[in-house]
């Protein structure tokens, strides 16, 4: 089963972390939002996190956006409930 949550990527900033806001989950990069360097730093960041391949991650919404639509293709229950702990996404 494929999994999808939204979240916000901050490129530029001066560490890799999560955030979460009362918006929702914001990604703060270290990547410049400059020829998909953020994006490939986004799914890097999101596999090493939750423990997920980086090829099972993908952008399906949102590549040249700030908002990101993010699947987690093939996801377990496990993964699906890892996640959810960790961005706090329903």
């Amino acid at each position: 089963m494929d999994f999808s949550f939204h979240i916000r990527v901050q490129p530029g900033a001066s560490k890799n972390e999560i955030v979460l806001t009362p918006e929702g989950v914001k990604i703060r990069l270290q990547a410049p939002a400059v020829e998909g360097k953020a994006n490939k730093a986004c799914i890097q960041f999101l596999s090493k996190q939750l423990g997920i391949p980086k090829r099972r991650i993908a952008i399906t919404r949102g590549e040249r956006s700030r908002v990101k639509d993010i699947t987690i293709l093939d996801a377990s229950a496990e993964e699906i409930g890892k996640t959810k702990e960790i961005l706090k996404v329903g």
